[in-house]
């Protein structure tokens, strides 16, 4: 196996415009227990760790930046205040070891559909950014990612960054998995008051082949709230809940049944409305 370390951005996008059969490694949560496993066999990695430029986030009045070498305790200790709800998942990821070495940019490219960090960045129509030597592209995150573990991104590209709307109103974020830490999620959501749009966004993961925006659902409680009060009718909730549940299209598995993942979505939607409501 050959491994290259760039020092810099550049320098990594020029290293896959080179080999574009390179396998970019991030923090290596996922790759390289894949590889010690013998379910993949990299034979070039282009190691980003070195490259400082995507360690960066940038916050301005209208969104949130984080680069794609960004880990899951930078997230959960130093974005906590401008992104509870995404600081809430990073805090369900693995360890602590796990968290600091974890990304959001390895989160993005592997696109697993429990991907703790997706639900939300859906939720707030997140862009992802990817480079190559031929220039620059966003996607919407929900043409990003093209199904269990696929995306959109090209051989010869990096994901550098991906970028979500700030908004104010609460947040809450929750997953199920058959023990409190250390597990893959059986479900998880994400629940976003827009209070300046007065719109509740959702997103939903591990309940099918993609992360799910249930916009129907995200539609009627949002006309259903008092948005001057932050109330909702107790049947308007539980409608709300039903119609989360009836957006996923789950499988059964060694983790969970399909019927199961369909019930706790439809309990964890009331739970994070009631709370968000109640913040």
């Amino acid at each position: 196996m050959s491994v290259t370390r760039p020092r810099s951005l550049g320098e990594a996008v020029s290293a896959l415009a080179e080999h574009p059969d390179a396998q970019p490694l991030a923090g290596g949560t996922d790759l390289v227990v894949e590889t010690n496993l013998g379910h993949r066999h990299p034979e070039r990695i282009v190691a980003l760790r070195r490259a400082e430029e995507l360690r960066e986030h940038r916050i301005d009045d209208g969104a949130l930046e984080l680069g794609a070498m960004v880990t899951y305790g930078d997230i959960e200790t130093r974005l906590a205040d401008e992104a509870p709800g995404l600081a809430m998942a990073s805090r369900t990821v693995g360890s602590p070891q796990i968290r600091n070495a974890g990304t959001v940019g390895g989160n993005l490219g592997t696109a697993s559909p429990a991907g703790d960090t997706l639900p939300w960045l859906l939720a707030l129509d997140a862009e992802v950014e990817l480079v190559s030597a031929e220039g620059s592209r966003r996607l919407p995150l929900a043409e990003f990612i093209t199904g269990p573990k696929r995306t959109a991104r090209r051989p010869d590209e990096l994901i550098r960054a991906v970028r979500a709307r700030r908004v104010a109103g609460p947040q809450h974020t929750a997953k199920i998995g058959p023990r409190n830490a250390m597990v893959i999620s059986i479900a998880c959501l994400s629940l976003i008051l827009d209070t300046d749009h007065r719109r509740v966004r959702v997103g939903l993961g591990a309940v099918a082949a993609t992360p799910v925006r249930p916009a129907e659902a995200e539609q009627a409680v949002s006309a259903a709230v008092d948005w001057h009060r932050l109330t909702c009718p107790d049947d308007a909730i539980a409608r709300f809940a039903d119609a989360c549940a009836a957006a996923t299209n789950p499988i059964s598995d060694h983790r969970s049944t399909a019927e199961y993942r369909r019930h706790a979505v439809g309990v964890l939607a009331d739970r994070a409305l009631r709370r968000c409501l109640s913040a």
